[in-house]
């Protein structure tokens, strides 16, 4: 696991977590005081989650990570600045649970470092009608063509990729889903 980043200079030490997995990684919509990879088990990172608004649209749907169950999952604790607190999670709250696809939890995570934290991370609900069981084909082809709010779905994608290659987090099933989509593109333009 690559070395912590700590913007402020602080350490995390009395503050609040949250896991990024996919896009709070590269967008927290905050400073964070402190940036450690860390492991979350029991869950993992998939294109599970039909996106209908920022990745995509109702008529053409995105799909978006969601914590799914089973297995282990890296990606980047992020320690919130206590003097911040409620308003990065009122802001991070509003734009991961809009609507009942998501779950919040409060989870162990395994820091970089040995430190065990508890740490606020949004997980899938499996109940909810966005949520799918994709193939790689599918999930390909849903993101090669979709866009909403927040710009195309691919760039989230790659970003995604990106970011955790960057933290030194290998995910070879982003990174071949990436491959296949700019494929796709290539066919279609």
């Amino acid at each position: 696991m690559k070395s912590s980043t700590e913007p402020q200079g602080g350490q995390g030490a009395g503050c609040s977590w949250v896991f990024a997995y996919g896009s709070l990684i590269w967008d927290p919509g905050f400073v964070p005081a402190e940036q450690v990879v860390a492991r979350l088990d029991g869950w993992h990172r998939r294109f599970c989650l039909r996106s209908l608004r920022y990745r995509g649209s109702f008529q053409v749907p995105g799909l978006v990570l969601a914590l799914d169950a089973g297995r282990a999952c890296e990606g980047v604790a992020l320690a919130i600045p206590p003097a911040e607190e409620e308003t990065v999670l009122a802001a991070i709250r509003a734009r991961e649970l809009f609507n009942p696809a998501y779950r919040e939890i409060r989870a162990p995570l395994t820091l970089q470092d040995g430190r065990v934290v508890e740490a606020l991370t949004y997980v899938v609900n499996r109940d909810h009608e966005q949520y799918g069981d994709f193939t790689p084909d599918q999930q390909a082809r849903m993101i090669a063509t979709a866009a909403g709010e927040r710009g195309p779905n691919v760039d989230y994608l790659v970003n995604t990729a990106e970011h955790l290659s960057a933290h030194g987090i290998a995910d070879p099933m982003l990174d071949q889903l990436a491959d296949a989509v700019r494929s796709l593109q290539r066919e279609r333009a």
